[in-house]
């Protein structure tokens, strides 16, 4: 999708905010019959006019009032529903003027009809026929500004990546094609990256992603990314950690559900919303000292895989006795929060897949977090998360929870009991921490099995607009 400031034209498909029928006038090139049609329908209910001129349509969208969603989240949606409506009409480019008293209203509607453009074609032998007509949506100088189109165009793109990268399939990515890519994002957007190979991941001793790699054929990668402009806000970084498990079958924990298997190519959404950030971050180029690392490998039951019973000696020396192979995503995430430990870090924020116990309390409607970063920094996050309508629900990591995973036979096990799964798996994270740390569960929001508002069925991106909004903000 493009986005521009541009000027008004009569042969532009033209939408207009507005606040109600009143601010309608004769330069909005209404007929009268046209202005009667508009003020009936408005005054009737309906929130989204069209008007068909036959050349051009002028939509009319009333800013939402609403007491359940914010007018930001309003507008995203409208601008869903009228995704639809551009599309049933083959309408390729579009024209936003904001005449409403919402100063940022054109820039939330253009982003719900970018988000709900977003699709997955590339294995569809009919693709083309298949794309969306609207390529451009064009805005007048008075509805926003240029650094917002910028933005807009940025944040839009890099939720397109990681849906992206989320709806590839195992077969095209693996761990090392997920390193490739990230490695190839860095190269688009402008920020180093270093993988480290297997040979390199055994050397370091990184014992919870070898052991969760054992049962597979292919090798595992570690990815570091990094931003680090010459006069960062920041004087020591801010380092995000995203789980890689491209696909993950329980190992010899194998998931006894049906269909549990269907989406967990999924199972790498906290890698795909870290190297999404990565590439907004540095596109926007923000003032800010950024590391992200991402412990990728497959989770399977083959070759010599790890089972039941093992006591593996993770990167920090902890020992671990695995109860449940299922439980990988916090064995590889333990490494990468101890790697995290050499950069003397602010702020370490972890997003993971990690627990249907997370999706079980929340479903899809937001994501579960929890840490130890002081309150200040939790209250930014939960504002950024309603900005974005990415809403986040905070769990207690009491010490209680740490007995639940103290091993009988080691240091720690890695599940806890029957409850408080979101929360043991939290605090058998937070046992590799020793810095500022949050730690994100996206697992009951990373995928939609069915089309939902701006979200298309597949990877969601959920958590990375939050993710930038909050490092947008930062310090302020």
């Amino acid at each position: 999708m493009q986005f521009k400031i541009s000027t008004a034209s009569p042969k532009k498909t033209t939408i207009l905010i507005i606040n109600d029928a009143a601010q309608l006038s004769k330069a909005d090139a209404l007929s009268p019959n046209e202005m009667s049609f508009a003020v009936a329908e408005i005054k009737g209910g309906n929130k989204l006019v069209s008007i068909n001129q036959y050349g051009r349509f002028i939509y009319l969208c009333l800013l939402p009032k609403s007491n359940t969603i914010s007018t930001s989240e309003g507008l995203r949606r409208t601008g869903c529903a009228l995704k639809d409506l551009l599309q049933k009409e083959k309408v390729s480019s579009i024209f936003i003027s904001n005449k409403s008293s919402e100063s940022h209203a054109a820039y939330w509607l253009a982003e719900g009809i970018a988000l709900a453009s977003y699709q997955f074609l590339k294995y569809f032998s009919d693709g083309k026929k298949k794309a969306n007509n609207l390529a451009n949506i064009e805005f007048d100088k008075n509805s926003i500004s240029l650094k917002e189109v910028t933005q807009l165009g940025i944040i839009t793109e890099a939720v397109g990546i990681a849906r992206n990268l989320v709806n590839e399939p195992l077969n095209t990515l693996g761990a090392v094609a997920l390193s490739k890519e990230i490695t190839a994002l860095g190269k688009v957007a402008g920020f180093k990256t270093t993988v480290l190979n297997k040979a390199q991941i055994t050397k370091e001793k990184m014992g919870g992603i070898l052991a969760v790699n054992r049962g597979s054929i292919d090798p595992p990668t570690f990815s570091i990314m990094e931003h680090k402009p010459l006069k960062a806000l920041n004087k020591q970084p801010i380092v995000l950690v995203g789980k890689g498990i491209v696909y993950d079958t329980g190992g010899v924990s194998l998931k006894p559900t049906a269909n549990s298997m269907d989406r967990m190519k999924s199972d790498m959404s906290g890698a795909a919303l870290v190297s999404a950030a990565m590439f907004a971050i540095a596109k926007m180029k923000l003032p800010l000292h950024i590391i992200a690392l991402v412990p990728a490998t497959d989770n399977r039951p083959g070759e010599n895989a790890y089972v039941p019973g093992d006591v593996i000696k993770m990167y920090d020396g902890t020992t671990v006795e695995v109860l449940n192979t299922d439980a990988e995503g916090r064995m590889v995430l333990a490494d990468a929060l101890h790697w995290a430990k050499r950069y003397k870090p602010e702020l370490v924020l972890d997003f993971a897949t990690l627990t249907g116990a997370a999706a079980a309390i929340t479903g899809s409607e937001a994501l579960i977090y929890m840490g130890t970063a002081e309150d200040k920094i939790k209250q930014s996050f939960e504002k950024s998360g309603a900005n974005q309508y990415e809403r986040i629900v905070q769990l207690p990591l009491w010490p209680e929870y740490g007995d639940m995973i103290k091993s009988d036979i080691a240091d720690l096990k890695n599940v806890g009991g029957a409850y408080g799964g979101a929360i043991t798996a939290g605090k058998f994270l937070e046992h590799f921490t020793a810095y500022p740390w949050l730690h994100f569960d996206i697992a009951g929001v990373s995928f939609a099995t069915a089309k939902k508002n701006y979200h298309s069925v597949g990877g969601t991106g959920f958590g990375l607009r939050m993710l930038l909004d909050y490092l947008m903000h930062y310090g302020k």
